[in-house]
């Protein structure tokens, strides 16, 4: 992380092993055209595009993490920053256990497009379609640093903290209503090779 750890600093970070059984195994492979994609919500930066918002926040801008400002809210700009990482185990077992998933993408940096093409097969690409909710760190960060729309997509998960793929959009997110979620439609399988977004606003 460029900018943050000084020489002769060092970090100790902590991970979280599970198993699954190989028949179990969500590796894209069932992905075909006409799957639909829908997204659950991240909570802000989840970990991920902290030097490009730090350089614009802090740096560029001179805000201190105590500091606030209208577009977002109540928090301060360290509490948008800080926001805790999603765990989204609990939302996906019961669409796991029925069957209803063909394909998985957590959305770290990268942003959608860097993440959503490592599970697609050969011949498959995505249309996403963007009118989601986006946290307001992401616009602040924007607005900020006048920074394109591709490279916010590129960096950050801009709101879409998770995205499911699969052939029953409906029941997948009439679960993730019931498991209290708030899930969306964020686009869907296609024929080619590549990831493209029709809309704008994230």
């Amino acid at each position: 992380m460029p900018g943050f750890y000084n020489t002769g600093d060092y970090d100790v970070a902590g991970t979280i092993v599970g198993s699954v059984d190989k028949s179990k195994i969500i590796d894209g492979s069932a992905v075909v055209p006409g799957h639909r994609i829908i997204g659950i919500p991240s909570s802000g930066l989840h970990t991920n595009g902290f030097s490009l918002a730090r350089a614009v926040l802090f740096e560029s801008a001179g805000l201190q993490v105590s500091d606030h400002h209208a577009l977002l809210g109540e928090d301060t700009v360290g509490e948008a920053l800080l926001k805790v990482h999603r765990s989204y185990l609990n939302q996906m077992k019961p669409l796991l256990d029925q069957d209803l998933v063909t394909g998985m993408a957590h959305i770290t940096g990268g942003g959608v497009p860097g993440n959503l093409i490592r599970i697609l097969p050969e011949g498959c690409g995505a249309v996403i379609t963007p009118g989601w909710d986006v946290p307001p760190v992401f616009k602040l960060i924007k607005e900020l640093g006048d920074i394109s729309e591709k490279e916010m997509r590129r960096a950050f998960n801009l709101g879409a903290g998770f995205l499911v793929v699969t052939p029953q959009p409906e029941k997948v997110t009439e679960l993730l209503l019931e498991a209290g979620e708030k899930p969306f439609p964020a686009g869907e399988i296609v024929s080619g090779d590549s990831i493209e977004y029709h809309g704008e606003g994230v």
